[in-house]
This record gives structure tokens, sequence and C-alpha cells, in this order.
């Protein structure tokens, strides 16, 4: 997986600034506790930090190439599942290989494609190359943005980096969020290639960055496009379940110890028990862990948003696959462990609010770490197939904004609610919102043969796909990078992607019911119970002693006169943090971890907001 980051300086004599580059890569050790490294020219200077999963002795980085023009050097973060094969053809073309990872196979493939090598790998992927042939960088991410990468133009250059902690680390950036960044924070939205922090940027998933002394370009190698699904309801199924056997073949594959994240669910139950019936077939059990909380089940108590406990599911599946399995059970202390949250924070760089559901996310992977090096999560099947509950509410599908924000009513009252009177006035969140609808269904594939309501449903897969998701992945990604766990999300396969997203939504729904293909593809793997579950989302805990304990924290943030306040809705949080404890629902509670995350994001980088 690992962490990758540079500088490129065409006045600067980089050799003399190693350590700036070493500080660069030091700050994200968490992703790469294998390994560390550097590679340094006299006008571009790479880093890595390794987190070791194919040919442990074999894959450091950086990594490069001397040929008769000059060095080529690469550092690379993730995955391509398909390195075996683009190897095989590698060596036809009369590539030599001293390795066997898959970092190596992705150098010699720039070598024989340059920037085309993207459109030839399968997998997770954000990586740079710096051509001292053509003095070129180019950045390249995976196609459903599975992977982070960042970089900031400077004066005389460019720097670069997996997480913004490594680009935040040069002296020649400040630690500023003007109004854009703040918009991005508290709108939800997500908006391609927009970082919070003032003059950074994002690789656009599926986009190729190159600089040199011309300046920046950026090309867009992949994109989901709308063509006509041809296959009947049985056809689909069966295509469905193909790919889903490939993917997790090819996924399972590591030099490392993996295992399953099992939420009882049908995404995470589906991939565990494919899983289970491949290895299986190689003489080895597949290994499984689930989150819950103490008396989780025992006092559970359902409400809108979960039906049911996963606890029962997750025995069902694991007595079903016959998986090695262990339960990861949390506290209210842990969860509210000031710590915690400063860890939870400080992975993300920015507050998202998230709470219990961020901070035991976090200490799931922390456990799991102690067991497995790479884990495989469900992560995206509703955002492909159609899962969440909002995708079949005739008010969201008739709404002219983000689905996710008709579903929770939220996008005229967040801003307002959430931040200063007057900072509120500044951002025009609900404004924001607008403009961003608007720009991303303005470059949406479309079927002149769609009906109006396949359009709409066309609109509400894509928002998700190019959106929503993309926030998941990089909660995803951080958490699990800051205890050095790599998570593979098999349904970001862009196959399967590409196949579902223009599955017309009656074939997607053709049981009447969320995610029927998923289900239809993977029902004979599956125990009963999971196959007729109905969508429950990861779990929040219900233990009003993780409230209580919030409450108590905010109480001093509003004692010491926290920064946080000067940003947020200070009366709001006063109201919250004054109720009795017997008025503190799930709200309110929300309050509270939002205060506290903001808090705690202004202690760790101490930015200066700018409106």
């Amino acid at each position: 997986m690992c962490g990758i980051s540079g500088w490129i300086d065409f006045r600067r004599d980089l050799t003399r600034e190693q350590p700036v580059i070493d500080a660069m890569c030091d700050t994200m050790a968490c992703r790469g506790p294998d390994g560390a490294g550097t590679w340094v020219q006299p006008h571009a200077a790479l880093g890595h930090r390794r987190l070791a999963i194919i040919d442990l002795p074999g894959g450091a980085q950086p990594m490069e190439v001397d040929t008769p023009d000059g060095k080529v050097g690469l550092v690379y973060s993730g995955e391509a599942y398909n390195f075996t094969e683009l190897r095989d053809e590698l060596r036809r073309r009369g590539h030599r290989f001293d390795t066997d990872s898959d970092t190596e196979v992705v150098l010699h493939g720039y070598l024989e494609w340059g920037a085309d090598v993207a459109e030839k790998l399968n997998g997770m992927y954000a990586f740079a190359v710096w051509d001292t042939r053509t003095e070129q960088l180019l950045l390249i991410r995976d196609r459903m943005g599975i992977k982070p990468l960042y970089y900031q133009q400077t004066e005389n250059g460019l720097l670069f980096g997996s997480e913004p902690k490594a680009i935040l680390a040069n002296p020649e950036v400040e630690k500023v969020v003007d109004a854009d960044g703040l918009r991005e924070l508290f709108s939800v939205t997500k908006s391609p290639g927009r970082a919070i922090w003032q003059g950074m940027r994002e690789v656009v998933p599926g986009t190729v960055v190159t600089f040199d002394r011309n300046g920046l370009r950026e090309h867009t190698y992949w994109s989901l496009d709308a063509v006509e699904h041809t296959d009947d309801q049985e056809a689909s199924v069966a295509h469905v379940r193909e790919l889903l056997d490939d993917i997790v073949r090819r996924q399972l594959v590591a030099d490392v110890p993996r295992c399953l994240l099992l939420s009882g669910g049908l995404d995470s139950s589906a991939l565990t028990a494919l899983s289970a019936q491949q290895l299986a077939a190689q003489g080895e059990k597949v290994r499984s862990f689930a989150v819950d909380f103490v008396g989780q089940t025992e006092n559970f108590q359902p409400d809108e948003m979960r039906a049911t406990p996963d606890g029962p599911f997750v025995q069902d599946v694991h007595k079903h696959v016959g998986s090695q399995h262990q339960d990861i059970v949390l506290d209210p202390q842990a969860l509210a462990d000031p710590a915690v949250r400063r860890a939870a924070v400080q992975s993300r760089d920015f507050p998202m609010g998230l709470g219990d559901m961020d901070n035991s996310l976090y200490l799931l992977f922390k456990a799991i770490r102690g067991h497995s090096t790479v884990a495989l999560s469900g992560e995206s099947a509703d955002e492909v197939f159609g899962g969440y509950k909002w995708f079949h509410d005739t008010k969201v599908q008739q709404a002219r904004t983000f689905p996710w924000l008709a579903a929770f009513n939220t996008q005229q009252a967040e801003g307002p609610r959430v931040l200063d009177k007057s900072v509120a006035d500044t951002l025009d969140i609900p404004g924001y919102i607008s403009s961003e609808y608007e720009a991303a269904i303005a470059g949406m594939p479309t079927l002149d043969s769609d009906s109006p309501f396949e359009a709409k449903m066309r609109e509400i897969s894509y928002l998700h796909l190019t959106r929503f998701v993309r926030m998941l992945l990089d909660r995803k990604d951080r958490m699990s990078m800051a205890v050095g766990l790599e998570v593979r999300v098999p349904f970001c396969d862009h196959r399967l992607v590409e196949y579902v997203f223009n599955a017309p939504w009656s074939l997607k729904t053709y049981d009447g019911r969320e995610k029927s293909l998923l289900r239809g593809a993977s029902a004979d793997v599956l125990p009963k119970s999971v196959v007729d579950r109905v969508k429950s989302p990861y779990p929040s805990t219900q233990d009003p002693a993780y409230a209580a304990e919030l409450q108590k924290q905010v109480k001093e943030l509003i004692s010491n006169g926290d920064r946080a306040l000067e940003l947020l809705n200070a009366d709001w949080v006063r109201e919250a943090a004054n109720l009795d404890p017997s008025e503190v629902d799930t709200p309110t509670r929300n309050v509270f971890e939002r205060a506290l995350d903001v808090s705690t994001w202004f202690d760790l980088h101490n930015p200066t907001i700018k409106l």
C-alpha cells in the first residue's frame, strides 16, 4: 500500500534538501512501517514509506531504471491485481525483471507505454514517475479514487504526497484554509480535485497529471460511460458472479496474512463466502473480523437507520462458511478517548464529524493489524448496486440535489445550524451545494433511450459513484493506513462498476429489493438469513455512557474558550452541552462529535482560516 511524496523544483538543487524531503516522507510513517527511502536528483526528489505486501525482499522503493538516455524513477502506492499478466506481456516485448513485485511491472510498463500504462492496470494505485530524459513528472491515480494523491504547485515547481500532511511538511507551504476549503469541509459533496487546503489539489480519479517546465496538464484516461445493457436477468446475474469470482481471486493474492471485514450484511458476507470457497480449494480457511460494542446485541434498539444488530448475522456467516472469526468488541471509554479521536482526525487531515463511526473504524483496524496486513472490505457495494434506502425513496428520486443530502434534509439546514452565523453567511453552503450539484450532473453520461425515470436513477447512481463513494474510500484508506493495514475493495473493480452502472434499474431491483444483482449472484454461497436481511449501515454505539463522556468533554471545551467555537455555532454547542443527559439524542450527540472533531483538528494543524 505505502505512502509516497515528492518535490519538483526547477531552480533549486534538491540534493541539498534531504532533511526537508525526509520530513515530508516521515509524516506518513504509519502508511509504511516496513521501510523508507528517497531518490534525489538535482530538480526532483521522490520519497517512499513501504508497507510490504508483494515480494517482501524485492519491492523496495523508490525504484529506478537507468536507460541509455537517462534515469527514470518511480514511487508507487497500491496494488496492480493484473501485474502477472502485464509482466508476461512486457517480457514478450523484451523487458527483463529483477524482482517479483508489481512495482517493477508498473515502472517497466511506463517505459513501454508511457502515461498509457494507466489504462493497462487493474487495481488501486497512486504513483509518481520522474523521467530525467524529459524532466517530466507524471502523477497517476486509479479509476475510482481508492488510493489518495495530492499535489500543490509552488513558485518554481510542485509538491505531492499520498496525504496533505506530506505537502504541509514542506516549508514552502502555509497551512491556510480559505472559504472554498470550508465549503468543501461542511457541504458533504466531495468536489473532484478539490482539497480543503488553499492551493492544494487532489489528483482526480482516472486522471494523469503531467508537470514539466511548460507547466501542468491533466488528462482523463477513464470515466463512466453510458452504453446499452443487452443482457437479460439470468445473463446479468451470471456475469456479475463471474466478475466477482475473478475479482476475489485476484485480490486474495498477497505474501502476508489477509482477512475479510465481516459485518453480516450482504456485501461483506458475499465476499467472505466467495473468499472461503476459493481458499478452501487451496486448503486454507478464510479469516474474518467484525466490530461490535459492549452490550450492543443484547440491548439493541431498532431505529430508522438500523433495523437489526450485526452480531447474529455475523455468526450465521461465520458458521456457514467455517471462517476463523473474531469479534472486536469496543467499550464507550475507548470510543470517547481523546487520544483515539486525535488519531482518527490526524489520519484524515480534516474533521469529518463522524465521531464514533470514525473512532470505532480506527480501533477495529488497529486490532486487526495485530493479525493481518491485508483485509478485503465490502465498501462501495451500496453505491454500485443501489443499496441505500434513499435510492428507493420517491422524495429523493424527485429532488434536484445530491441524493444523500435530500435523504437527510440537510441541504438548507446544515451550514447555518453548524457554523457561526457570520461564517455561514459568507460561505453560503446551500448555494455551494446547488452549484456543485449542477456541475456534477452536467458531466453525466446519458442514453437517448433512457426513460425519464431511468435517467434519474442513472443520475443517482452516477452521483454516488463519482462523489459519495470517494468520501467513503478516502475514510477507509486513511483509517486503515493510520495503522499500516491495507484494505482492498473488490466492489470498486472498474469492470464491475461499468457493467452494473449500465444495467437498467428494473434489473437492479428485479426481486423488489435493493442490490438484486448482488443478491442473485451470491445467494448460493450465503445463509438464508443474510440473503433476506434488510440493508443496515456501519454500526454506531447506542450506549448512553458514550454520549455522557462526550458531553463532559464539550463542557471542558466551552470553559476553555476553544478556538473551534469561533468557527462553529457556539450557541448551538452550549445548548447541547447544557441538556439533561436523558435528553441527549442522536442529533445532539452529533453536535458533540462535530465540535470535538473540529477542536482536535485546530489543535493538530493550527490552520489559518481566511474568509
